[in-house]
């Protein structure tokens, strides 16, 4: 499916269609004449050798903006900065990353506010259309002046340099030219800075791990609604009446989850004996509701970052101002990240104490949730593993943002190290997807040894779990069970319409 980039604002709606269904984008009208416009701007004022300095057309970079470059001098200095700064080191980048860099860069260039030529825009969306995805390195990125070293590997292929990957192989820039019948770009004044200037690496990062999260989180409810019953646990703490007088939105939409998913279960409807279950539990509203409004407030930070301009300086043709700014910097992003780091690992630690406590041999379970405990260790290890991704996710947690270290001589002396955040942010997600597959098998083997039957939603879960792992009898070696509960948890469709 194509998708039209323009100055149309995207929603979060947007994004999910783009990430499930868009394998081609094209240019609007309206973004190729606003692109256009700003690239005969800066043709018409800074063309002649007698052009005024001005920091990113013909001065250098960084602490250098006060050296002056002759207009003869123009495509090699830009040429040269995107040279110099491809500094990246550490893991490649998945390629679902640098599909959304090559996305996000598109859509912020189309503004007409970062000076680059149609042309080079066209060759971003040749390699987002036919599948070339650049190599880039996890590690280099300050988070100010934008990601400068992520999104030079990025560039490096336009000019013929650097890697990229295509239908699962390797090439360099040049041969990847000679494969596709391009011909290598040859950057005017601004363009290489436009390029490598901006948030495009943490942003991608931003929209991947928002759209992951929502789905994980309403799947957090799953594995604790089935934990809930298979624990057999009291109703009153999802009243209504309760989280209405202390109404956090968060709280209120994660109690009717439960309740919703609860609704027709013989197991919930029963009366119980235990007065009081767990805080793992019984706060399952308040806790996974103060995830929910993290995720919101990431959700926002990330859309208002999407349909915005972000490189330095930025050009305004109508008015004729080129303004050299700040908006490459990365602290509204290196804050939210670390927020929804925070939060997300906030559901890894819920949910290894409601496994951990359906490991107990308490409420007429089994020890470990094996009949023949003793000569079987039956589940005992997957709580082990839970609780040492949940150890990992407490230092992964600690905020990148409150560090900064001064750069380029000095001038630039803060910097967000959004992009730690970003990458650190990734590991704790898909860590939590691990510990939430661990609950849904643990919870989902709980519940064979009630009599009275859960919810019908529930059952239609526990029948999918059921179509790939067996019910826990005797030891068995369970890692590729971990793996296949992912998988469900990855591909089965939800209706989350509730969540927002």
């Amino acid at each position: 499916m194509t998708h039209e980039i323009s100055s149309k604002r995207l929603s979060l709606k947007d994004l999910n269609h783009i990430s499930q269904n868009v394998t081609e984008l094209q240019l609007s009208e309206s973004a190729l004449d606003a692109i256009q416009a700003c690239r005969d701007y800066l043709d018409k004022n800074f063309g002649s050798v007698n052009s005024k300095p001005t920091y990113g057309i013909n001065t250098g970079f960084g602490s250098l903006c006060h050296t002056q470059i002759d207009s003869v001098h123009l495509t090699q200095l830009q040429h040269n900065l995107v040279m110099s700064h491809a500094c990246g080191t550490g893991e490649e980048v998945p390629e679902q990353i640098v599909k959304w860099m090559l996305f996000l860069k598109i859509q912020s260039l189309c503004y007409g506010h970062s000076g680059v030529s149609v042309e080079v825009v066209l060759r971003l969306i040749d390699f987002y259309n036919q599948g070339v995805y650049p190599i880039i390195y996890e590690q280099g990125s300050l988070g100010a002046s934008g990601d400068l070293a992520p999104l030079a590997h990025l560039a490096l292929p336009l000019i013929g340099l650097g890697e990229v990957t295509y239908q699962g192989n390797r090439y360099t820039g040049e041969e990847i030219n000679k494969i596709k019948g391009w011909k290598s770009l040859q950057l005017q004044s601004k363009e290489g800075l436009a390029l490598i200037n901006g948030t495009q690496f943490m942003l991608a990062y931003g929209v991947l791990l928002s759209l992951e999260s929502r789905k994980l989180w309403y799947w957090s409810h799953i594995t604790a609604a089935l934990s809930i019953d298979g624990f057999s646990c009291n109703m009153s703490p999802f009243d209504e009446r309760i989280h209405l007088i202390r109404p956090h939105k968060g709280q209120l939409t994660s109690a009717s989850i439960i309740r919703e998913l609860l609704e027709d279960s013989e197991i919930a409807a029963n009366e119980k004996q235990n007065v009081q279950d767990p805080y793992s539990f019984r706060c399952t509203p308040q806790v996974h509701g103060a995830t929910k409004d993290a995720i919101d407030y990431i959700v926002k930070t990330v859309l208002t970052e999407c349909n915005s301009v972000t490189d330095n300086p930025n050009v305004f043709p109508e008015s004729d101002t080129i303004i050299s700014g700040g908006n490459f910097h990365g602290q509204p992003l290196a804050l939210g990240l670390d927020f929804l780091s925070i939060a997300m690992s906030e559901i890894g630690s819920i949910s290894e104490r409601r496994i951990f406590q359906l490991m107990s041999g308490t409420r007429d379970l089994p020890p470990f949730l094996c009949k023949n405990a003793g000569l079987n260790s039956g589940m005992m290890i997957l709580q082990y593993t839970a609780a040492s991704i949940v150890s990992q996710n407490k230092h992964l947690a600690n905020p990148s943002s409150t560090d900064s270290i001064v750069s380029s001589n000095g001038q630039e002396d803060h910097v967000s190290m959004g992009a730690n955040a970003a990458t650190k942010s990734f590991k704790i997600i898909d860590n939590i997807k691990t510990v939430l597959a661990i609950e849904l098998l643990t919870s989902s083997q709980a519940l064979e040894f009630h009599t009275k039957e859960t919810s019908s939603f529930l059952k239609s879960i526990i029948s999918v779990v059921r179509s790939v792992v067996e019910p826990y009898e005797n030891d068995r070696v369970m890692y590729k069970d971990i793996q296949l509960a992912k998988e469900i948890m990855e591909f089965t469709e939800l209706d989350m319409d509730i969540m927002n």
